[in-house]
């Protein structure tokens, strides 16, 4: 099954957007218009509705069927029966930011690496239909009914109120279970990473889940443990595919990449239509792109076990970067292997892809690449198009759009960059890190900072900036658009925003 070539032009205008990015390329752009250039939640300019979150947000929405859905933390309950640290999911009405039902998720409680105090759900959920596909804070892929409870319990699962309990041997839950009600999810089936894979979280469990054909593609999360000096699972799988029905694990990556993991495996997956053919991209924990055949649309393992993925080819990052013994060169500011926080983008049958350096452990180096996609095997040494480098780390997906690539970089620093030659045209220092992407909607670039400020730009090879405005907390998450609304998320607060 090729990409629509809608897709790959561009969204549709006044559509749902179910996903993080531009369907399955992941590209951060909209065919949305209509949108503000500028607004303000002080006076009520161009605020349709805002709705309170938590006190830690770090994903990005997604708005299917009427409603939107976005993870945060437990910081200001909804439900005062489960009070305390945990990870939430909100369900919320598209029309005006009611609630409609959220999934609350205990910690898990072994080791705080596992689940970052307050970090909350990070993931950003994937809709189809009425179902929505999200890995929660536990490393627990979760098929949820769009409708939630008030609709009845679907199955198989069917103990919520078990699941929605602290557990203080993180199996067994450490009270009589709080009753089940309408504003609460229904689970329909669940598949624990953990327990399952091998998966050795880190921080927290962080994917977007990828839907192709009948089947689920997402990043395992699997990293170091709290030594950040080793890989306690080196056979867990980096790249995991699920049976969409009923969570069945059909296949994983098979490449061994986990004890090559500088820090953890951040990216999740992107496809795209290469030569006539559906092709699977994933940047690999070990600073490596992959390039894999997607399954066909109804594979079953023959064997009963997880088959293997085949793999195309695969684009070192970083080739002049440690391979062995990786995390000799963890603190290491000039030398240390490269990871890729964000997404591969796939434009004009090429991926972009920003990387470097872990923000946190490595090296302070990073770049923009654009890589050529002809041949198999080990294509490194000849498949670079071009490589733009940004101020040392880049957490962010591109945003590629009308021969211009728009990336942010973690050290303040908006880059527009010449696709054709890979030269900057123009940068922008936004006076706050960046750890969310900059989307390009209605000729317009939106990017947010956690120091609070949301910045609009003009999509265009000539810098503009069309406005600017401090909002109530600092900013993950990504900007969002769909059906001719502007969705913002702070740490505290959601904002809905058109003209």
């Amino acid at each position: 099954m090729l990409v629509p070539m809608f897709w790959m032009a561009g969204a549709l205008w006044g559509a749902d957007q179910p996903q993080f990015g531009q369907a399955w390329s992941r590209n951060m752009v909209s065919g949305e218009r209509g949108l503000p250039e500028r607004f303000d939640p002080a006076t009520g300019q161009g605020v349709r509705w805002s709705a309170a979150l938590g006190t830690e947000s770090h994903g990005t929405p997604v708005v299917s069927g009427g409603r939107v859905y976005i993870g945060t933390n437990n910081g200001e309950p909804r439900d005062v029966r489960r009070d305390g640290d945990r990870g939430v999911l909100m369900c919320l009405d598209e029309g005006d930011g009611r609630l409609l039902w959220q999934l609350v998720v205990p910690k898990r409680e072994e080791d705080p690496y596992f689940d970052w105090p307050k970090s909350g759900i990070s993931s950003t959920p994937t809709v189809e239909g009425n179902r929505v596909y999200l890995v929660d804070n536990r490393g627990v892929v979760l098929c949820l009914d769009a409708r939630g409870l008030a609709d009845g319990n679907e199955g198989p699962f069917q103990d919520e109120a078990a699941y929605f309990m602290p557990r203080g041997t993180n199996t067994v839950a450490v009270a009589d279970p709080v009753p089940l009600g309408p504003l609460d999810a229904d689970i329909v089936w669940a598949l624990d990473l953990t327990r399952e894979l091998g998966i050795w979280s880190h921080d927290a469990a962080h994917s977007s889940v990828l839907i192709h054909g009948d089947h689920l593609y997402l990043n395992s999360g699997t990293g170091v443990d709290n030594t950040h000096k080793v890989i306690r699972t080196p056979d867990a799988p980096s790249l995991v595919v699920l049976r969409k029905s009923d969570g069945r694990v059909v296949a994983t990556d098979g490449l061994g990449i986990a004890p090559r993991i500088f820090h953890c495996t951040w990216s999740a997956p992107s496809l795209g239509g290469v030569g006539g053919r559906d092709r699977l991209f994933f940047a690999g924990g070990d600073g490596v792109i992959y390039g894999f055949d997607p399954l066909p649309a109804s594979f079953e393992p023959s064997s009963g076990r997880p088959a293997t993925l085949q793999k195309v080819w695969q684009f070192d990052f970083d080739p002049s970067a440690p391979k062995s013994e990786v995390h000799r060169y963890n603190g290491n500011r000039a030398i240390s292997p490269s990871n890729i926080y964000g997404m591969p983008v796939l434009h004009g049958g090429r991926p972009y892809v920003a990387g470097g350096g872990d923000w946190f452990w490595g090296k302070h180096e990073a770049w923009l690449k654009c890589v050529d996609l002809e041949g198999t095997g080990d294509v490194t040494e000849r498949a670079q198009r071009w490589a733009y480098p940004v101020n040392r780390h880049s957490m962010s997906t591109p945003a590629v759009e009308d021969g211009l690539a728009f990336v942010a970089d973690s050290m303040r620093v908006l880059h527009c960059v010449d696709v054709a030659t890979g030269r900057a045209l123009w940068t922008h220092e936004l006076g706050g890190e960046v750890w969310a992407s900059a989307l390009v909607a209605d000729g317009k670039v939106y990017v947010g900072t956690r120091r609070g400020d949301f910045w609009v730009f003009a999509a265009a090879p000539e810098k503009k900036v069309l406005s600017t405005v401090q909002l109530d907390a600092p900013i993950s998450g990504s900007a969002i658009a769909a059906n001719g609304v502007l969705y913002v998320a702070t740490m505290k607060r959601l904002y809905a925003l058109n003209r």
